[in-house]
């Protein structure tokens, strides 16, 4: 006899009719503004629809492409009414809103429940609405789906990680982390902390969450970690408090939504492409006839380009390289990161003199934005030569303070992988020829735009 989970927020967090909940939802993901993007993950808030449904609707809206494809999705939040250690995970064989029933995937269940710390406990389900407010939203996007729930305990991230990792599949499944931002602070207040929140996802630092920062923090630096494993790049695509939607400005509840996808195949959108190289050259125009970075207000600009991300700026002409900088690390949004290195580029490198007011006009401008590094394991350099991808991976080497990087766009120079790594050990001021044991490797992917043909790659010098 199958069993029912039947709703406990229904007509509280949402409208308890189906003709009424399925009119709402389906006006927040319509009001959602943004293009439709190939996440296999995405965060969003769990209060009523009232406050957080439209911020809900904008991470939502950004997969309603994908409804012949998701058979599956693992939801996962914090405990709100219920203590215990690990995650939980119900007995029953079904979900139930105003819209009927979602089927529970228990053959996904029981190997969750293959996981130490991962437990049958139907009372952390008992009223809980982290999970139930997503169940409408999954309805009305998805026909023919089953769901996964699992409430986060006392627990560590790791944990939520080896979960994830057990259950992460294909592109038939979509991961769904539930979580509000600050609770309770003053407006500006509460803006500030959830930008230094939503920066932290985009870097994927799960350190610097706490449940000070967001409830569902366990289950997002679960998240976090697995992205850094995959080289996910996330954005965020929503950011506001109930004092933006429907609530007063004294003591609020931020909310956010986010996107994760491979970044190997991550693209910003053509209309935030040029904005940025626009934004590029004016920035190297400015240093070349002032000798300073052009002032910016990262907040003038869309969510995408004020995305956390490391960048490098290219400058070539007629062909030839002309200056090449960018960030190691990922501490300035995107589009003040590139202002940086364009500065950086025109003027501070070493290989070349300082770019001129009259050069700017005849000079080509590429940007890479690149994914979050991630060490390569490897026993000896023979190894690490069969572990490298040509055409995909950028690379950055470091032994003691010595350290150098490639982008991808390399391999187009150096096709070989032997060739390629002699080549950056040079750079990194090593003996292409001795072994060190105390080498590291780190790879990363990179977006570069726009891409250029071999005719227009840089025939002299390597970036």
């Amino acid at each position: 006899m199958n069993t029912i989970c039947a709703p406990a927020v229904a007509g509280l967090f949402y409208p308890g009719d189906a003709g009424s909940l399925e009119k709402t939802v389906a006006t927040l993901v319509g009001a959602a503004a943004g293009e439709p993007m190939p996440f296999k993950a995405i965060v969003a808030p769990h209060a009523g629809y009232l406050y957080s449904g439209p911020v809900a609707g904008t991470a939502y809206a950004a997969v309603r492409h994908l409804a012949g494809q998701i058979r599956r999705v693992v939801l996962l939040g914090p405990a709100h009414r219920a203590g215990f250690r690990g995650m939980a995970v119900p007995s029953a064989d079904a979900l139930a809103t105003p819209l009927g029933e979602v089927p529970i995937d228990r053959a996904a269940l029981t190997a969750g429940l293959e996981i130490p710390g991962v437990h049958s406990f139907d009372p952390a389900f008992a009223g809980e609405h982290a999970l139930e407010v997503h169940l409408p939203f999954l309805q009305h996007l998805f026909t023919d789906f089953q769901v996964v729930p699992l409430l986060v305990g006392d627990t560590r991230p790791e944990q939520v990680d080896r979960v994830l990792e057990r259950l992460w599949g294909g592109p038939e499944t979509l991961i769904v982390v539930s979580s509000d931002l600050s609770h309770y602070q003053d407006y500006e207040t509460a803006r500030r902390l959830d930008l230094a929140t939503s920066q932290a996802i985009e870097a994927l630092r799960a350190n610097r969450l706490s449940g000070h920062f967001a409830c569902g923090f366990l289950p997002l630096g679960g998240l976090l970690r697995r992205a850094m494993a995959l080289d996910l790049r996330a954005t965020t695509l929503d950011l506001r408090t109930s004092g933006d939607t429907a609530g007063g400005r004294d003591q609020v509840v931020g909310y956010g939504a986010y996107g994760f996808e491979y970044a190997a195949s991550a693209r910003l959108s053509e209309s935030h492409r040029h904005h940025l190289l626009e934004t590029a050259r004016r920035a190297l125009q400015t240093a070349a006839e002032t000798g300073k970075e052009m002032a910016i207000d990262p907040t003038a600009y869309p969510l995408a380009m004020r995305a956390m991300r490391r960048s490098f700026v290219t400058l070539t002409r007629d062909g030839h390289l002309r200056g090449c900088i960018g960030s190691l690390t990922a501490d300035l949004p995107l589009v003040a990161d590139v202002v940086r290195n364009s500065f950086g580029a025109g003027l501070q490198d070493s290989r070349f003199g300082p770019v001129t007011p009259e050069e700017v006009a005849k000079i080509d401008i590429s940007i890479s934005v690149l994914s979050h590094p991630r060490p390569i394991a490897f026993t000896d350099e023979a190894h690490l030569l069969d572990l490298l991808r040509p055409d995909v991976d950028g690379v950055i080497l470091r032994d003691g303070d010595r350290r150098a990087l490639f982008l991808p766009k390399v391999w187009h120079d150096l096709p070989l992988p032997r060739q390629f790594l002699r080549q950056l050990k040079l750079k990194a001021g090593l003996s292409p020829d001795v072994s060190s044991p105390t080498l590291q490797a780190f790879r990363f992917t990179a977006e570069t735009f726009p891409v250029e043909s071999e005719a227009n790659a840089p025939k002299t010098g390597i970036a």
